[in-house]
Order: structure tokens, then C-alpha cells, then sequence
């Protein structure tokens, strides 16, 4: 989905909008999964990276500006828990216990008209 709002600054408020936002590129060079005796599942990602394309657009009352941007995002590390109990038929079902996830760099380059 597309993202806008605004944010006050100074003098003024900054609109922005962020359209079109795709993930084009996604890596999990280290991914592990195990199982948590008595109570599920433990995923642990490291070291993983996304690259997202995007549209932007800001307006405050100086100027504005549009273009495309490319956000890429490295030395993401995830470690998440399911817990995995049985429901009333003996079912399994799955439910996210717990969810960690931290980032290292984020590379953010603006293409735009100014």
C-alpha cells in the first residue's frame, strides 16, 4: 500500500507520499529453522538484505519535489518463535509467539527533479 502523512518541521509541515512500492530484491544468506521441544518452532535469519523501488513526493510551503527512490536494507537479523499447540479436533495450528527482528545500514538514494 501507498504511504503518506506529514510531519512537522520548523517553520512548516512536510507532506510526503510514497507510492508504488515494490521489494525487488530479497537474500537470506543464513536461515535456520529448529524445534523448541514442548513448545514450537525457533526460525533464526541472519544477515539477510531487501532492496525496495519506490515513487515519492514532498510539498511544504517553499517547494516540492518528486522521483523515484531505491531503499536497500542489510544486516537484517530475525528471530521469531511459533508456538504450535493443537486445537480442539488435534489439529495442529501455528501462532507467532514472539518476533525480533533488528537492522544494520539503510542505503536510501533519491532520484527527483531538484
Amino acid at each position: 500500500p501507498d504511504l503518506s502523512g506529514y510531519e512537522k518541521f520548523g517553520l512548516g509541515n512536510v507532506k510526503y507520499n510514497m507510492s508504488r512500492i515494490h521489494v525487488t530484491a530479497v537474500e537470506f544468506p543464513s536461515a535456520s529453522i529448529s524445534l523448541i521441544p514442548g513448545t514450537g518452532i525457533k526460525l533464526v535469519i541472519g544477515n539477510a538484505s531487501l532492496t525496495i523501488d519506490m515513487n515519492w513526493n514532498i510539498r511544504t510551503w517553499m517547494f516540492k519535489d518528486s522521483g523515484r527512490s531505491t531503499v536497500y536494507i542489510s544486516k537484517v537479523f530475525v528471530t521469531a518463535i511459533f508456538s504450535t499447540p493443537l486445537d480442539n479436533m488435534g489439529h495442529t495450528s501455528i501462532s507467532l509467539t514472539s518476533c525480533r527482528t533488528t537492522s544494520g545500514d539503510i542505503d536510501i538514494k533519491l532520484n527527483g527533479k531538484s
